[in-house]
């Protein structure tokens, strides 16, 4: 009988693709932007999320919202769903609601806040946040309708996982959740973080690097550009400081197959705005280095690393260098490969897209290692191309459709 309502499930989402298309639509249009980066947060989306989740008869809807004053609510939502199956053993999709701003809009071919099907490829869609992260939050709405509508009850239970906050840190989305109920999760449930990736489908991602931003600020004294002996050129010294970032590489030379790239990498970003014209030299330089670290190594002998180039630049240049730690992320454990969540994906995906999946790391950042962190196996999959954060974002639906069919494969019991 499992065989047969699994069968049910997957037959039922496979005529899903307008219905992505809906949800997708409707999404991104609602933006949901955290007050970092100039929105006004992500209920609109949450209480659209509930209200057709609802609508289906899901009703046990658990709200865990961490208050911000800085957003019209004055919270930021955080929700958990449930589908009961035949076990209390539980299957957890997790998405993020929030998105990142669409940039520089004269770069994208379509509206990014309008969800566009491609002129010659109808399965191809644009929009912003259509892939990061809003593909998982569909997929596991899709899922979820698709057992109501064919009144099927699944092995396992089904559960939803929907956050805020994951692209500007996390405190008041999975961070606020996990604290607040740090058990919801039981020993022996399955955790799937669709955040990541390939476009083949067959990349599965069960480590991340530590991460480490660093603010450096260079103080030296201004003055005219036509006598640049009465200062000190805090940007000559940060120049300085930023070529030294290949020389703290070097010092963390290890290497990890299971990575791409397979080192650390410490990049220069961010850059603060100096003086406003063109014949002052500036006195003072603030500017960002983004290190992802290999798990072998401690976050705190990196910041050390750098804090040593500070001191030698700054008395190289006569300059005073601060360098702080702006966050600090240590890379957890990576779940094993072979745990039940990574065995179970594996087969259905082999099962849906016909395709062998292989384990591997990345340096980015997902929830799952606030999952790890606990001891909590999490996999981290997605069929995607992978261009989040990019002009023209693009996503197929029938990505969207075979993930689901992934999803409600894992559900069941064979």
């Amino acid at each position: 009988m499992s065989l047969e309502e699994k069968q049910k499930v997957l037959s039922a989402l496979s005529g899903g693709a307008e219905r992505v298309f809906e949800l997708q639509s409707r999404l991104t249009s609602l933006r949901g932007l955290g007050p970092d980066n100039g929105g006004t947060g992500e209920q609109e989306k949450a209480d659209y999320l509930e209200s057709w989740l609802r609508s289906f008869g899901i009703d046990d809807i658990e709200h865990i919202d961490a208050t911000d004053s800085r957003v019209p609510s004055g919270k930021r939502p955080n929700l958990i769903v449930r589908v009961p199956g035949r076990s209390e053993k539980t299957l957890w999709i997790l998405g993020h609601m929030d998105v990142v701003p669409a940039g520089d809009e004269s770069l994208w071919k379509t509206d990014p806040w309008t969800v566009t099907r491609d002129e010659n490829d109808p399965d191809l869609i644009y929009g912003r946040g259509i892939e990061d992260n809003q593909q998982a939050i569909v997929c596991g709405c899709m899922v979820a309708a698709a057992l109501k509508e064919q009144g099927v009850t699944p092995d396992l239970s089904l559960g939803l996982i929907f956050v805020s906050d994951e692209e500007t840190g996390n405190a008041y989305g999975i961070q606020h959740l996990l604290k607040e109920k740090p058990d919801f999760v039981k020993e022996g449930d399955l955790v799937m973080v669709p955040d990541s990736g390939s476009p083949d489908g067959s990349f599965i991602e069960v480590a991340e690097k530590g991460i480490l931003w660093l603010r450096v600020t260079v103080e030296g004294q201004q003055c005219h550009a036509s006598k640049p002996d009465d200062g000190r050129n805090a940007l000559v010294a940060a120049a300085a400081m930023i070529l030294g970032a290949s020389d703290v590489e070097k010092r963390f030379d290890a290497r990890s197959d299971i990575f791409s790239p397979n080192r650390s990498t410490f990049t220069p970003s961010k850059h603060e705005a100096n003086v406003p014209n063109v014949n002052t030299m500036p006195g003072r330089e603030v500017f960002y280095i983004d290190c992802r670290v290999l798990p072998c190594y401690a976050l705190e002998e990196v910041l050390a690393a750098f804090r040593e180039l500070g001191t030698r630049v700054s008395e190289k240049y006569g300059v005073s260098v601060d360098v702080q730690a702006e966050m600090s992320a240590p890379a957890a454990a990576p779940t094993p490969e072979d745990s039940a969540v990574v065995v179970s994906l594996k087969k259905a995906v082999k099962e849906v897209l016909g395709v062998e999946c292989w384990c591997g790391g990345v340096g980015g950042s997902t929830v799952a290692v606030s999952f790890r962190e606990r001891g909590i196996p999490a996999a981290v999959w997605a069929h995607i191309f992978e261009n989040c954060h990019t002009p023209n974002e693009a996503a197929r639906l029938s990505f969207a459709v075979g993930d689901a069919q992934v999803y409600a494969s894992m559900l069941f019991n064979d």
